[in-house]
């Protein structure tokens, strides 16, 4: 069969999708880049950029048992869970990377045609993924500071509606909707998932209410405070009816052996992780205070381990471009509410450091 031949057996639909954003590798720059490949300072991911707990690195040193396939059941991973989140291991389910885990759920609420409430700006892989899984997608516009509003939110609910979902943090804005708005939400008995990769950044959370709502669904990760983005491991907090069913249709071995070491190491060393956290929370509170001080950008407060900024004079991709000339990436934005504005990564001091000290030199440049 001819290359065209196959095309046309494609779903039709997936052609006007577009791809999802990635960040860049700094080893794909080749000569775009001023400064050598490994001076490089990617602050476009939202990685952590102390990396993993020692221990983690030790327990992957020596684990040997690379032959055998992981635990399906995830039986050490979820009680090591259940003792650091407080809920308990009936309700956890793991996952490779939280996106993971945002599948199944919506191969498990939607048929075709059925309705995912999504509150826009956010995080983009939302829209990509319902769309993938053949959902329809139901828009709901935030706010000018980008907070929602959980009377439009009610309002777009339809007999179709099958999910609600909700960044909190959001991204890649960094605000945090407040708790009694999303129990708000909840009391419509629409499923409801809070995303909450951010939330050791700002210690607010709807876990403890989860008991009293058999359809509010969390998803957590590792990626973000942990330092384990490379490793691949998310999880989610369900009501138990939820999480036995995504037991049910999971991929079989889908925490891979690596990434199931990794997190009980690190969760037997969570002070310092935490120490780490607060490390980038005090660089974030500084960032914004510096931000705020250049009059042709407009940051916007921010509760996770990034800022958003609007770029008020000048162009907000000739910034990011001569920002990555000169060695620092930062993540760009130009879609409906987040047109001409990028988003920085919260690195160490002398990261957030040099980011300043560039950016400022660039100022001209860009408003000129």
């Amino acid at each position: 069969m001819s290359p065209d031949g196959i095309e046309k057996l494609i779903r039709s639909d997936l052609s006007a999708l577009g791809a999802y954003s990635a960040h860049k590798a700094p080893e794909t720059l080749g000569n775009t880049v001023e400064v050598p490949v490994d001076q490089v300072i990617k602050l476009d991911a939202n990685e952590n950029p102390y990396g993993c707990s020692p221990k983690t690195l030790a327990a992957l040193a020596e684990a040997r048992n690379w032959n055998k396939y992981p635990d399906s059941l995830q039986t050490s991973l979820r009680n090591a869970l259940q003792k650091h989140v407080g809920v308990n291991a009936e309700r956890i389910v793991c996952s490779n990377g939280s996106g993971e885990l945002l599948d199944d759920i919506y191969a498990l609420f939607l048929e075709t045609g059925d309705e995912v409430i999504n509150c826009i700006p956010t995080f983009d892989m939302y829209r990509f993924r319902t769309l993938i899984n053949r959902g329809k997608l139901v828009n709901v516009n935030r706010d000018s500071n980008f907070a929602i509003d959980v009377g439009k939110i009610k309002k777009a609910i339809t007999k179709k509606t099958r999910l609600i979902v909700l960044a909190n943090p959001n991204n890649p804005t960094g605000n945090v909707t407040p708790v009694k708005d999303l129990l708000a939400l909840a009391e419509t008995g629409v499923p409801l998932l809070v995303d909450e990769a951010y939330y050791e950044f700002c210690g607010e959370t709807v876990v403890p209410q989860i008991e009293k709502y058999p359809n509010l669904m969390v998803l957590r990760t590792f990626s973000k405070w942990a330092g384990l983005a490379g490793l691949r491991i998310g999880y989610g907090i369900f009501p138990p009816e939820i999480s036995r069913y995504l037991m049910k249709i999971k991929l079989p071995y889908n925490v891979s052996l690596p990434a199931t070491v990794g997190v009980l190491a690190a969760l037997q060393d969570v002070d310092y992780l935490m120490a780490n956290v607060r490390k980038l929370i005090t660089e974030r509170e500084k960032l914004f205070k510096e931000l705020k001080k250049l009059n042709w950008l407009k940051p916007y407060p921010s509760q996770a381990n990034f800022i958003f900024c609007a770029v008020l004079k000048g162009s907000a991709l000739k910034l990011v471009q001569a920002l990555q000339r000169k060695g620092i990436l930062v993540r760009y934005y130009d879609q409906p509410f987040l047109g001409n504005s990028f988003r920085v990564s919260i690195g160490k001091t002398e990261q957030m450091t040099r980011f300043l000290e560039v950016l400022r030199g660039l100022e001209a440049e860009i408003n000129g």
